[in-house]
């Protein structure tokens, strides 16, 4: 899309035009939806989670500025809206951290053999206090520190749970590997 189009529907939204939301809305969810999916425990959780975010973009259009990139704007609102769920369901939900230890497999075949779905699924099982610094960290890039102030915990526990999130998601996939239909077949051999 040309930079004057998006001009023109920025504009639409800070008049209020419900065309112009509708066509910033086409233009990102998708993408956003993607975003969301990141920090929800499920599907019907990261749509409620874009819609609230897309509330807050076009109730706060005005701020944007035209500084730097609408999208990264965009996301940064889409995080925060999924940050604050956390925030208040993160006292609701029980944690399981039972992990059974499975140690004699060859990495290599696992990450060959898996799905970028199976894994964003295996991500979505960790526990919410986990899941939110795992994605954080490994894919916002966001410090230990940066996380530490967002969430308000310690530098230290946002280590301390990077570090518990990749322990037990390298458990899930070792799991994942030894019920994969592969190994199944490969064992048949």
């Amino acid at each position: 899309m040309a930079k004057n189009d998006l001009s023109h529907i920025v504009k639409g939204c800070l008049s209020g035009k419900r065309e112009a939301q509708q066509a910033l809305y086409n233009l990102f969810s998708e993408q956003m939806f993607g975003v969301c999916q990141y920090y929800s425990k499920d599907y019907t959780e990261a749509e409620d989670t874009l819609h609230e975010g897309f509330m807050k973009v076009f109730q706060n259009i005005g701020q944007f500025g035209n500084k730097g990139s609408l999208a990264g704007w965009i996301r940064r609102i889409m995080i925060n809206t999924a940050l604050e769920k956390y925030r208040k369901q993160s006292k609701l939900y029980a944690l399981n951290d039972d992990i059974d230890f499975i140690d004699d497999i060859d990495f290599s075949q696992v990450i060959d053999d898996i799905s970028a779905q199976d894994l964003i699924k295996l991500i979505r099982e960790l526990s919410p206090k986990y899941r939110v610094v795992f994605n954080l960290y490994a894919i916002e890039g966001y410090s230990h520190k940066e996380i530490g102030e967002m969430l308000g915990i310690s530098e230290g526990t946002s280590k301390s749970n990077l570090s518990r999130a990749r322990y037990i998601l390298q458990d899930k996939v070792k799991k994942y590997f030894y019920t994969s239909p592969l190994l199944k077949t490969n064992e048949q051999r």
